[in-house]
């Protein structure tokens, strides 16, 4: 049974094995992100907290892109998904960052969500025909390729992470705090 915090947040197993450890992690600080962007309209998204240019609404778009490069893209050696498959990453490396101004609330979200399925759905495909030291099909520049266990390890970490720059930004739009 999946307890659940007063914030909708799935709090992780305290007693799973190491892929359930992981992605219950994974999915608590999923939950997080979607607490520290809820209810706000546009404005609020694109609101910064000086001296940083970072957004709310970024967050969710960089986040997308994150979960699709790494659990699609990276794990399993798939097209990048749309919008991020148009991407000049090369000349715009900060598209995500940067383009998520010009997006509504429900499009950010939206593309955040799907983003987040299409990866629980190469997670769970993934698991179900290994274990979490399977590598990656796509190599990193270096040719090495990392586990599924490095990537849903580095995935708590992004979102850890960044969610504590959401406190902040958030804290900075109106006042609301907690963890």
């Amino acid at each position: 049974m999946t307890t659940v915090d007063e914030q909708g947040r799935p709090e992780p197993p305290l007693d799973g094995d190491e892929a359930a450890t992981l992605l219950g992690f994974l999915d608590f600080h999923r939950a997080t992100l979607a607490w520290k962007c809820a209810g706000l309209d546009a404005a609020a998204l694109r609101a910064t907290h000086p001296p940083s240019t970072m957004t709310l609404g970024g967050l969710l778009k960089h986040l997308a892109y994150v979960e699709d490069h790494w659990f699609s893209h990276v794990l399993w050696g798939r097209d990048r998904m749309a919008p991020f498959d148009a991407v000049d990453w090369a000349a715009t490396p900060d598209w995500d960052w940067d383009s998520a101004a010009g997006d509504t609330p429900e499009q950010l979200r939206e593309l955040w969500a799907v983003a987040v399925e299409r990866s629980r759905a190469a997670v769970a495909e993934a698991v179900a025909n290994g274990d979490l030291a399977q590598r990656a099909r796509r190599p990193r520049r270096d040719g090495s390729a990392p586990t599924l266990r490095w990537i849903l390890v580095h995935m708590v970490e992004e979102y850890s992470r960044h969610n504590g720059h959401a406190d902040l930004v958030r804290e900075a739009i109106d006042g609301s705090t907690g963890e």
